[in-house]
């Protein structure tokens, strides 16, 4: 049998071809560059408190107008993931984490010369958001592309780049501030985020190819046009090649990979059953961004547990120094509680992957249970009293909060949800979903608390987000095959009908009829004339 990876010794700028998804390979790049992607991205963002204090002074602004900074980036971050799927299936996964790096970079090195903070609002908010979007969607998106059998567990593991920043970057920034001030400081981050940039050309686009494409049988013509992203029509354009999976029967499809398959046009070229048979399917997918799953019901359940389960992401982060401190609980004892929280982020993000990576399981209902068990870890936050047992409830949230983090935009690659093939345009819209919550979500939060006066109610808001979330993410899997079973089949059986009527197989029969008719007449003729 012929080896699975096609093309070993090609530059970093080719295509990796596949006979099927490797596990592996190149992959595992793809997942270190994720690593520090997501460590210079998210990382970031939830390192940027350390600036608060000297941003405040500097700029003579409350801390709420501060705080706007990074609600204005996470929401431009997250509005704009429809943007990033476009762009990725235009011009490529590789170039558009590039162009995002670079945007993160000179969003946050233009702010280090901020006058007001206006100018960081437009820096960091808007300039430094888009690029967060850009940077991070299509990282993870062809990282999973790469796996499947181990698509969780490297995908969880590679997440943990953000956990691990923050452990390192807010000692380190606050270090580097008493030496060189918070101005140089921010500069110097802003340099060090460039190196998005690199890890963006190591996102090679992969292509994957049937390795029984050279035989040129129909019988497997079924299976491999299923995946068909281009057709007859469009085999000219290569511009989507490189925006991620392309699994295809023509070799035109992949750019400078006819020298190192020569034997496989002759069969292309002299065997044409492939290119006729392949006119027949429906048109291939290749939107730029594909609003179709807006009609598929479970992803739209999935959208709305991401809407809800998103108000319960952030109110540990923002609120548990402020309620350790209404306990009377010091500043440093309460630092400790937020970096025991995050230490439990890590070990929860690798234990998902690692379930998650078991079979037979269904992942769907795993990813229910942690949400279930993360609520109850919200609820329980009001009812700690004193540092160990907010610190307690801290682990465990961390635990619980690392399961579904890690987990939830991976999971869209699930047959149960969109499957692997509109995985990024359901990427885009569910991440755009997710970025009305987080705008609503902290000014809700702050509402509750300064009405009740008493951080609690933060955590009962999150609680009551979380359980509607949960509540929308168990009729996902009956969405997929109890509920609208009936309505799929009732739409497979209309398309059939239409294929049928309007499709040319009905004129076969009159063309054979026409021929026996000929037939019949021509020995009527040669009867009488005997």
């Amino acid at each position: 049998s012929k080896m699975t990876v096609k093309a070993v010794k090609m530059p970093c700028t080719s295509a990796n071809v596949y006979t099927k998804v490797p596990d592996g390979g190149w992959g595992w790049t793809v997942a270190f560059a994720f690593f520090v992607v997501e460590a210079l991205t998210y990382g970031i963002i939830k390192s940027f408190g350390v600036f608060f204090n000297d941003l405040m002074e500097s700029f003579d602004e409350t801390n709420s107008r501060i705080s706007w900074i990074i609600s204005i980036c996470v929401f431009v971050q997250t509005f704009t993931a429809p943007l990033s799927t476009v762009l990725s299936n235009r011009f490529g996964h590789r170039l558009v984490v590039m162009a995002g790096g670079l945007l993160v970079s000179a969003g946050m090195v233009i702010a280090s010369f901020a006058r007001s903070v206006v100018d960081m609002y437009v820096t960091i908010g808007i300039v430094s958001g888009l690029g967060y979007c850009l940077s991070f969607l299509p990282t993870v998106t062809i990282l999973s592309q790469y796996f499947d059998k181990r698509r969780s567990l490297v995908t969880a593991v590679a997440s943990t780049g953000e956990c691990f920043a923050v452990f390192s970057f807010a000692p380190a920034i606050t270090a580097l501030k008493e030496q060189i001030g918070w101005r140089y400081s921010m500069l110097s981050v802003g340099v060090l985020q460039l190196s998005i940039t690199a890890c963006g050309s190591l996102l090679r686009p992969i292509v994957i190819r049937e390795q029984e494409e050279v035989k040129a049988q129909p019988a497997e013509e079924s299976t491999e046009t299923k995946y068909m992203l281009e057709n007859e029509q469009t085999c000219t354009s290569i511009e989507s090649i490189d925006s991620g999976v392309d699994i295809t029967t023509s070799p035109s499809n992949v750019p400078g990979k006819t020298k190192a398959e020569p034997k496989s046009e002759e069969p292309k070229q002299h065997g044409q059953n492939p290119v006729e048979n392949n006119s027949t399917p429906p048109e291939p997918k290749t939107k730029l961004l594909d609003f179709s799953v807006m009609r598929d019901y479970s992803f739209i359940c999935y959208a709305f547990f991401g809407l809800f389960a998103t108000l319960g992401f952030f109110a540990p982060s923002l609120y548990i120094i402020p309620l350790s401190r209404s306990l009377g609980i010091s500043k440093d004892h309460s630092a400790y509680i937020l970096s025991a929280m995050a230490i439990a982020e890590v070990f929860g993000r690798i234990f998902a992957g690692w379930v998650l990576n078991k079979k037979p399981i269904r992942k769907i209902y795993i990813e229910l249970i942690c949400v279930i068990l993360l609520s109850v870890a919200l609820v329980a936050f009001p009812f700690a009293s004193g540092f160990w047992g907010l610190m307690i409830c801290s682990v465990y949230f961390g635990f619980m909060l690392g399961t579904v983090a890690g987990t939830h935009i991976p999971l869209l690659a699930e047959d149960d949800v969109v499957g692997i093939e509109r995985m990024s345009s359901a990427a885009g819209v569910y991440v755009f979903i997710q970025s009305l919550a987080g705008l609503a979500g902290p000014p809700l939060a702050g509402v509750l608390v300064d009405t009740t006066k008493n951080y609690s109610s933060a955590f009962y808001s999150c609680a009551a987000g979380m359980v509607l979330g949960a509540m929308f993410l168990a009729l996902v899997r009956p969405c997929k095959t109890g509920l609208c079973h009936h309505h799929h089949q009732q739409q497979q059986q209309q398309q059939q009908v239409e294929e049928s009527t309007a499709g040319p197989p009905p004129e076969l029969p009159d063309d054979f009829i026409d021929m026996d008719i000929g037939k019949a007449e021509n020995s009527g003729k040669g009867s009488d004339s005997v």
